[in-house]
Parts: C-alpha cells; sequence; structure tokens
C-alpha cells in the first residue's frame, strides 16, 4: 500500500495534473484508494484546506472515504518518529514539522506492506524540524518513493480504466 503525503496530491494539482484537465488522474487515485493501494491518513489529509481545489474535491461522492486510511495510529511509533528528527525538540520544531510523523509511523505499523510517497527529497545535511521525510524514512528503514515512482510501480496511464 502506498500512502501519500499531502504534496503528492498539492504537487499532482498545480504542476502535473490539474483536476480540471486530467480527471483521469483523480478518478484513478479514487480507484486505487477504493482497492487499497493507495490511502492517506486522516491526519495527513486534515492538511489540505477546505476551500482549496483539492479540498472540493475530496468532499465529491466517496473520494475522502476512498482514499482515508480507516485505522488509528499507534502513539508509541508517532513518538520514535519524532525522536529520529532529533532529542528534545521543542514546541515549535514539533509544530514545524507538521504531521509528516504520522505518516511515517503508519508506514513502520506493515514495514513489509507499505511505502511513503512524497514529493520531498533528501536533504541529509538537514537537522532537526527541517530534516525531509525521506531521510527519516531511511533512519527507520522504512520504504519510501516519490510520485512517479509510484505511478510507474501501479501503472498508471490515462487509458487505466480499460485496463481495470
Amino acid at each position: 500500500m502506498h500512502l501519500l503525503d499531502a504534496n503528492v496530491l498539492i504537487t499532482a494539482h498545480n504542476l502535473y495534473y490539474p483536476l480540471g484537465r486530467f480527471p483521469e488522474f483523480w478518478d484513478w487515485l479514487v480507484y486505487m484508494g477504493d482497492t487499497a493501494q493507495v490511502k492517506i491518513p486522516v491526519e495527513i489529509l486534515e492538511e489540505i484546506t477546505e476551500g482549496s481545489e483539492i479540498g472540493r474535491w475530496l468532499s465529491e461522492g466517496s473520494n475522502y472515504d476512498s482514499l482515508r486510511l480507516d485505522e488509528d495510529v499507534d502513539p508509541v511509533l508517532v513518538q520514535a518518529v519524532i525522536e529520529k528528527y532529533g532529542p528534545g525538540l521543542n514546541d515549535a520544531e514539533v509544530i514545524e514539522i507538521g504531521r509528516d510523523p504520522f505518516l511515517i509511523a503508519y508506514a513502520m505499523a506493515v514495514p513489509a506492506d507499505r511505502i511513503v510517497v512524497t514529493v520531498e527529497a533528501s536533504k541529509p545535511a538537514a537537522k532537526r524540524a527541517n530534516r525531509r521525510i525521506p531521510d527519516v524514512c531511511k533512519d527507520l528503514d522504512v520504504r519510501w518513493c516519490n510520485s512517479f515512482e509510484m505511478l510507474t510501480a501501479l501503472n498508471f496511464t490515462t487509458g487505466w480504466r480499460s485496463r481495470s
């Protein structure tokens, strides 16, 4: 299962697959959600602004329910992820990190079957709250990929409906 960061949807809409121009992509995401190949933790879904175009799309039909990962996060795993950002983070740093630890913790819960998907690029020199998802995943032996690697792995094409 691929667990998506909010930036995957936001970047896809803003740069590659605008909602109004590539409905096939967005329909495919919902289909992938229905088949449990793609999911988004509720903590990550909450990062998407309600009034945004993507927020409106999520509220249409069963889009939100199809993509939402329907489970609770293990707080022990979230804490283990936060520790990888740096010891003794202050409140401002925890706020800056945001919801990323939840995304990684869900992947840690079933590491053989889950992959974190993000558009963040590795930046190994970054410290504490500035650490990137790929680097924290690497430290925790959590698999991750970027959006395009996910599209390749799941064989997305605009003609996906004729194959499903």
